[in-house]
């Protein structure tokens, strides 16, 4: 049995999440996580959390966090623009944040990103795992 959640399940993520944290946003507009946190800031029903440990100004004229443990929410997907070698050691660093709420939450890999090793270790702690997919085209093309 596969941990990667098919398309009719993303639709269902997408239709009940409320929040979104996107790691590994970038000021940068050419760049695809500033591209997918505006349109995601602009056109869905998400509240959007930014986060970029690195940053030091806003991005998208909204704050932008050092990691999911300053967040006022837990949110309900964390969207991840890192490379699949560097998945595991943001998945390390951000999980202890949302470990006692992990249940039903949702950790999406961008796409081009795979890690398997982390999908498992996702999936063990109660979470959705969905790699490799762009949540932006998956909300154009299922929820809009």
């Amino acid at each position: 049995m596969s941990i990667e959640a098919t398309t009719s399940e993303v639709k269902r993520i997408l239709t009940d999440a409320i929040s979104v944290a996107v790691i590994g946003v970038s000021s940068k507009p050419d760049r695809a996580s500033h591209q997918v946190a505006a349109y995601l800031i602009e056109q869905t029903h998400f509240d959007v959390y930014l986060i970029n440990p690195a940053a030091t100004e806003d991005i998208l004229g909204q704050r932008v966090y050092k990691s999911l443990a300053e967040l006022p929410v837990n949110p309900d997907i964390i969207d991840v623009f890192r490379k699949g070698d560097d998945m595991p050691g943001v998945y390390e660093r951000e999980f202890p944040a949302i470990a006692a709420n992990s249940a039903g939450k949702t950790w999406w890999m961008q796409l081009g990103i795979r890690n398997d090793e982390v999908a498992q270790v996702a999936h063990e702690a109660g979470m959705k795992v969905v790699m490799d997919r762009c949540i932006k085209v998956d909300y154009q093309n299922l929820i809009s």
